[in-house]
């Protein structure tokens, strides 16, 4: 009889440590802990990204541990293996770049913590790294941007291209998705390419230095709004009216670029929507339940002309 309790208090420890490494349905009293790290805060977009993010895990009784990487991977590693000595419920991560992840979260695999993509997808052969991607078709989004240039070129059109940060997932499918879409018309030819990593000042410099090194240039097509209002302080500052002299389209549908757009500085605006927040909190309470979740979730999206811009203006919520 005086053995039963070392017997009973060895029975409770396996139990608990059995739990402890199993079991992801989230802490003794129902509350999500939720790590998530995010790019930075390199643009409007991602602002509202952050904020929607935010307000969406207060209202769900998630609790968030957030870090912003500052567009640096290291960061993010970092941030993840911290997440990971913390046992969270979930991580979740907008990865900086597509390359580079399996390490990191062969790591997260094996503390048997679920992870969620958003807004960004990483390129691995092994799809298990992770349960879901939420977020754009970047692809479709340059073909957008594509078509609608198709649709309104006349005659010989010289484009200049600010691509987003290298090597990021919306940076190489917003182009690949534009030269789909202008693949067959020969008139159309992109005469210049540089990143301006999504930011309004490099997308101002990269412009300067486009203007400076060409005076044919027709369009500019920028991977993101800020890039693009960038580029019009840049062209304006030349002595050129931006939307007039040099069409702009632009990928995001922010508050700053729709004002642009409003005011025809801005020729054409794919949306890209950054109020993930509600759908990422579903997503996360399915899947520490583990329950089964689409591999893939793509965000509703539209485009806006001048005047469409102008219509949803006052209800925009970014």
């Amino acid at each position: 009889m005086k053995k039963l309790p070392t017997i009973t208090m060895a029975l409770v420890l396996m139990t608990a440590t059995a739990c402890g490494s199993g079991d992801s349905s989230g802490s003794d009293d129902g509350t999500i802990t939720m790590g998530f790290s995010q790019v930075g805060a390199e643009s409007g977009w991602r602002t509202a990204n952050t904020e929607s993010i935010q307000q969406a895990a207060e209202e769900a009784g998630v609790e968030l541990q957030f870090s912003d990487a500052q567009q640096k991977q290291e960061n993010q590693i970092r941030a993840i293996r911290s997440y990971i000595q913390q046992d969270v419920d979930v991580i979740a991560f907008s990865p900086v770049v597509e390359t580079g992840w399996d390490a990191v979260l062969l790591e997260v695999q094996r503390a048997d913590i679920p992870v969620i993509l958003t807004d960004r997808s990483i390129d691995s052969a092994d799809d298990s790294l992770y349960e879901t991607f939420l977020g754009s078709d970047f692809v479709e989004e340059g073909r957008k941007a594509g078509q609608w240039l198709v649709d309104n070129a006349e005659g010989e059109v010289n484009v200049v291209e600010l691509q987003g940060t290298t090597g990021a997932a919306p940076a190489i499918d917003r182009k690949e998705g534009f030269e789909e879409a202008i693949a067959g018309s020969p008139g159309i030819e992109v005469i210049a390419t540089q990143t301006g990593d999504f930011t309004r000042s490099g997308g101002k410099e990269v412009m300067e230095a486009f203007l400076r090194s060409h005076d044919d240039i027709d369009v500019v097509y920028a991977h993101n709004d800020d890039m693009g209002l960038g580029a019009i302080e840049a062209i304006r500052a030349a002595g050129l009216e931006p939307g007039e002299d040099i069409q702009i389209i632009t990928v995001d549908a922010v508050e700053a670029g729709m004002e642009a757009l409003a005011a025809g500085e801005i020729n054409f605006i794919v949306e890209c929507n950054p109020l993930l927040g509600d759908q990422l909190m579903e997503l996360a309470e399915q899947v520490v339940a583990g329950e089964e979740v689409p591999k893939r979730v793509v965000v509703e999206e539209t485009t806006f002309t001048q005047e469409e811009a102008e219509a949803a203006l006052p209800d925009r919520q970014y």
